[in-house]
């Protein structure tokens, strides 16, 4: 098999075709335990839980949540929890987060929680979870004032990606993976946001061989962000690019609308935020819209959805600061303004509607 490694401080991640494999090997080497605890979802568990209790030769019965980020919820953390303590896991337990983002996000919150912490390993079964969410140790959960507004820092033990199982991912799915994957090229590699469009245009042209790539680069790109601040006390708040709008945009849709088409909408609207403020080179909407147009993913906020609302909800963003929303802006592309201030911006609330508008 041939693999991928991204070094992070404290852990690996391995990407490669059929490393589900391999799962019990990898987890075993990082995260040794006496019981493993496999939390997956209702779209995920049916097609590839078995053959994780295989790799890991365990016959614990998963922990199946419902699919959607509308139960990445306290209650759905609260239902996880009493399980594990009912089924009698202790503290010798290590987490499988065996999902998408959302698994991901709230396997590791229990994981960072349960008996005040325990190890986990992310498994992430969609291509935004590879390129993006299993990387970098934040967990949480939403809440009606917004998303991840309640969660902790709990780096996993491994990462490991397996590229083959994006060929049962749906194509809309595979779309809002490579919104980050557009994001990672606008915060830190010209070159690359290149190459994404270039694979965007063509999503049936993604051979495991490209996908390994792909995912690859783009964790290189988080983890070197992710060495240099762990807990987003400063260049980590680039990875935020896109994401104070799209944030709000995906809360206002009552998460109908998938991340990284939110994601999406938000780097376009906030690229453009920059240009009126002067700290985005002339040209750098475009091509961002562009990309995402190439991609077939949204680049206009829902007819439907209220511009007040949109901002009002901006200013609940965990990054809002004394009430007001801060955003990570690009230079252009391949590189991200205000790295004298903190590599966040405060914008005001007219300059946002009159963009939205």
């Amino acid at each position: 098999m041939r693999r991928r490694t991204v070094a992070l401080p404290t852990y690996d991640v391995t990407i490669a075709a059929d490393a589900l494999d391999q799962l019990g090997q990898i987890v075993r080497a990082y995260a040794p335990a006496h019981r493993y605890a496999i939390v997956t979802d209702s779209n995920v568990g049916p097609v590839y839980a078995a053959r994780v209790q295989a790799a890991l030769d365990t016959r614990d019965e998963p922990l199946t949540i419902p699919a959607g980020e509308a139960h990445k919820t306290r209650e759905t953390w609260a239902r996880l929890t009493d399980s594990m303590l009912a089924s009698g896991y202790g503290r010798d337990t290590t987490i499988i987060a065996l999902g998408g983002g959302v698994v991901g996000d709230l396997a590791g919150f229990v994981a960072a929680t349960f008996m005040r912490g325990v190890a986990y390993v992310q498994v992430p079964t969609s291509l935004l979870a590879m390129i993006d969410a299993s990387v970098g140790g934040k967990t949480g959960v939403d809440t009606a004032a917004g998303k991840n507004l309640v969660g902790a820092f709990h780096q996993p033990a491994a990462v490991v990606a397996d590229v083959s199982v994006l060929s049962t991912l749906p194509r809309e799915h595979l779309r809002a993976g490579m919104a980050e994957a557009i994001k990672h090229g606008v915060i830190a590699d010209a070159e690359y946001f290149d190459r994404v469009q270039s694979l965007a245009a063509d999503l049936r042209a993604l051979d495991a061989a490209r996908l390994e790539d792909l995912v690859a680069r783009s964790v290189e790109i988080k983890a070197d962000v992710v060495r240099r601040d762990e807990r987003e006390g400063g260049v980590r708040k680039t990875l935020n690019f896109g994401h104070t709008i799209g944030h709000a945009i995906e809360l206002r849709s009552d998460f109908e609308l998938l991340h990284g088409h939110a994601v999406a909408i938000g780097m376009v609207y906030e690229t453009l935020i920059a240009e009126r403020l002067g700290v985005a080179a002339a040209g750098t909407a475009a091509r961002v819209r562009d990309a995402v147009r190439v991609a077939g993913l949204p680049d206009v906020r829902p007819s439907h959805m209220d511009v007040d609302s949109i901002l009002a909800a901006t200013h609940g963003d965990k990054k809002a600061r004394a009430g007001a929303a801060e955003y990570a802006l690009p230079a252009r592309v391949g590189a991200m303004a205000a790295a004298d201030r903190g590599w966040s911006l405060p914008v005001a609330d007219g300059l946002v509607r009159e963009v939205l508008g």
